[in-house]
């Protein structure tokens, strides 16, 4: 005859199989969603450049853009929100690659759909655009849209814009 703690013993792991099965099935059914619905990005581009200025030996940019794009999309079942987030990519000669946050929004799956379509007018940037050098002036800057897909379950994925697809601008060559 078995005790109680072991027929609970028994329930408890039954349980939490059957809990793993139907997170790992969960997180196999997105496989593929964030590839073939993508969200639409219909405009992103610089609205105003506010300053271009050195302080304490490195140069910040402050400015606004205009944004459309239809988030709709990336949702499914399994998505519980999308951090999404403004990228401005540039070359110096001292990096090769800079990619610094602009600006970001979380969008929860359980927002109306007016929430799910961006739709900004000249949005100033919550986070300026900061060299950590004096490196910016005649600086040629491409903005992209970026998200994270954040499941129920499964592995948190990083999409964005296509390379080379984003708005362009450059920087002027005298500080502002």
């Amino acid at each position: 005859m078995h005790t109680v703690w072991v027929r609970l013993n028994a329930v408890v792991f039954f349980g939490l199989t059957v809990l793993l099965v139907s997170s790992v099935l969960a997180a196999l059914s997105k496989i593929g969603h964030a590839s073939a619905h993508r969200p639409i990005v219909h405009k992103l581009d610089i609205s105003n450049l506010k300053s271009l200025k050195n302080h304490g030996g490195v140069d910040r940019a402050l400015l606004s853009f205009d944004l459309h794009a239809d988030m709709t999309p990336a949702f499914h079942w399994n998505i519980k929100q999308l951090f999404v987030y403004v990228v401005a990519t540039y070359k110096t000669p001292t990096n090769p690659k800079n990619q610094i946050v602009l600006w970001d929004r979380i969008i929860e799956a359980t927002d109306p759909l007016n929430k799910k379509i961006l739709d900004e007018k000249n949005v100033f940037v919550k986070y300026g655009l900061v060299d950590q050098g004096a490196e910016l002036r005649g600086t040629e800057v491409e903005l992209s849209l970026m998200w994270d897909h954040m499941p129920l379950t499964g592995v948190l994925d990083m999409d964005g814009q296509e390379a080379g697809t984003g708005s362009t601008f450059s920087l002027p060559e005298e500080y502002q």
